[in-house]
């Protein structure tokens, strides 16, 4: 299974100035080298407005960036669907700059309006505080989404990465909880398993991009203490009863530690019943889906899962 040739190249020009293995870095290096990202997404995607706001929770803000999509203007008869869109960044690192064009982009296939969410992070604030934001966000759009031309009833969610993770735990929350419906659930290369010992974490352990070693720094900061690991809000893959959850989208990359566990949620969730398109991309790597400056792949499947939102809601 060999690297796409756009991500092999760019890998090997990053390479050229790579410095010392994340994992020995700090936080706020760890940031700094995070938001580097941005500029791999090449030009922005055009919509229709952006706005910034804050969703009120338990005395705190949580912000959020609402993009609206070209041909959607605000006296466009109808409410438009809704899509909750939560960021990449090991719940770490990532902001409402960092995957901007990701959004913008879901926007703009998607003919929703994408509502980023900028989650706390850890480790000032580690689980389950990105969890209680994002269904705290998620349970504002739906009371709230008339205030922004939105539909409160047509909701899907859209993760990428520890994004997937939290979108995968938002879908079984809301369900849990007696929470609003999502119609959708979409999960790019997502974290499902914090125990996971499969083969593609050994195959991958070295990355490229994501190394076992790092995602091991990641999970040291998120959670608080070991055994938090098998709670489901963690691990969604370790749920007992997956029956009921909405139709997903599951994104697995070939060249990531984390393909394995992405391929046996796709699994578990089709054997209880629920609807589930799986995608493997073969030459990818984890994080390809901002890299859609130089990466036609990445570009191409990006559009293909905002295509799959907009059919969700016909």
């Amino acid at each position: 299974m060999s690297l796409d040739p756009q991500i092999k190249t760019l890998l090997q020009q990053t390479a050229e100035h790579a410095g010392p293995a994340p994992e020995t870095l700090t936080v706020a290096e760890n940031r700094a080298a995070g938001a580097a990202f941005a500029a791999l997404a090449g030009d922005p995607v055009p919509v229709a407005d952006v706005a910034d706001t804050a969703v009120p929770a338990d005395g705190r803000d949580i912000p959020v960036r609402l993009y609206r999509p070209a041909g959607a203007g605000p006296r466009r008869s109808g409410p438009l669907p809704v899509t909750v869109f939560l960021h990449g960044g090991g719940w770490v690192f990532g902001d409402l700059d960092t995957q901007d064009q990701m959004a913008r982009t879901l926007a703009a296939r998607s003919g929703t309006i994408v509502v980023s969410v900028d989650y706390r992070l850890a480790p000032e604030h580690r689980f389950p505080a990105a969890v209680e934001d994002a269904y705290a966000a998620l349970t504002w759009v739906a009371d709230h989404a008339a205030e922004f031309g939105g539909d409160g009833g047509r909701i899907a969610v859209f993760g990428e990465s520890a994004g997937g993770n939290l979108a995968a735990v938002l879908a079984q929350e809301a369900r849990r909880r007696g929470g609003p419906r999502i119609a959708l659930q979409v999960l790019a290369y997502p974290a499902v398993d914090r125990f996971d010992d499969s083969p593609s974490m050994y195959e991958h352990m070295a990355g490229p991009v994501l190394s076992r070693s790092y995602l091991e720094w990641f999970w040291g900061v998120y959670l608080s203490t070991p055994d938090q690991g098998a709670d489901p809000r963690v691990s969604p893959l370790r749920a007992d009863d997956l029956t009921g959850l909405p139709p997903a989208v599951v994104v697995t990359a070939g060249h990531d530690p984390l393909r394995d566990q992405g391929d046996r949620y796709a699994r578990a969730l089709a054997e209880a019943g629920v609807a589930v398109r799986h995608l493997p991309v073969p030459g990818a790597v984890h994080g390809f889906l901002s890299f859609t400056g130089p990466v036609k792949l990445s570009r191409d499947v990006l559009d293909q899962l905002g295509e799959s939102v907009a059919a969700a809601f016909g």
